[in-house]
């Protein structure tokens, strides 16, 4: 029997977030702090503070363990994806459960995560070349192809973000998903849903700016509040899928 499902609109979703987020907010932002410590320590201290990219094999060593640390991310995004599906779900959920992407599909979520960062890098590509060719010959038609390049891959960067914003909330609803299987079912999960989760990123654009004018404090909210959101949407458009195959 075919049942129909309105969607939840941006208000109510955000509102549902809030209310499930009432009194877990602390468990939230260490999550979010641990999330940011590792992600920084990791980068300055494998690439920073190991690698001189004043050269060509310093440059592509920089980068390859960029790309190193991208992947890894996926076991952070993992945690990250389980602890809103919890709290979301009215269950109890600790900032230890960060670190169940560890513990749990592991090979999956790095498997996600790298194809994302692959794809990423790939388009990202000519903006390393151009950057590094600036190093040596700064000039302005450099900089223009340059700005060019970011634009690109900002928007490559936005369209992941988009089509396979599911995929980790699905690796934990769906374990049973191989790799390959949770990003296709994500980019079909999205298929009519695209525009609204745009709008809901777009929607968060003056919470992001305002918090970065308190000197990175009320991110220490406005973070934990967005990804609220975006496991309410996952499990918006999840149950619309399950009415319409009833």
């Amino acid at each position: 029997m075919f049942v129909m499902h309105s969607h939840q609109s941006s208000a109510e979703l955000k509102a549902s977030a809030k209310e499930h987020m009432f009194g877990r907010y602390g468990s939230a932002i260490g999550v979010h702090l641990m999330v940011s410590f590792i992600t920084v320590f990791a980068t300055l201290s494998i690439v920073t503070f190991t690698v001189n990219t004043a050269t060509l094999i310093g440059t592509i060593i920089h980068y390859v363990l960029l790309f190193a640390i991208s992947v890894f991310t996926g076991l952070l995004s993992s945690g990250t994806a389980y602890f809103y599906l919890k709290i979301v779900t009215g269950q109890h959920a600790t900032a230890n459960d960060l670190f169940c992407g560890f513990r749990m599909y592991t090979d999956k979520a790095l498997t996600v995560q790298a194809w994302i960062s692959l794809i990423t890098y790939i388009c990202s590509l000519p903006e390393y070349i151009v950057l590094y060719r600036m190093s040596e010959r700064p000039d302005a038609a450099a900089l223009t192809i340059y700005g060019l390049c970011m634009l690109l891959s900002g928007i490559v960067s936005l369209l992941l973000a988009v089509f396979y914003a599911p995929a980790f909330f699905l690796l934990h609803d769906f374990p049973q998903y191989t790799a390959k299987e949770l990003l296709t079912r994500s980019r079909k999960l999205m298929s009519g849903n695209k525009g609204r989760l745009f709008y809901i990123y777009l929607s968060y654009i003056p919470f992001l700016f305002l918090g970065t004018l308190s000197c990175g404090i009320a991110l220490l909210w406005v973070i934990p509040y967005m990804n609220a959101t975006l496991a309410e949407f996952y499990m918006d458009i999840i149950r619309n899928r399950s009415n319409r195959t009833n």
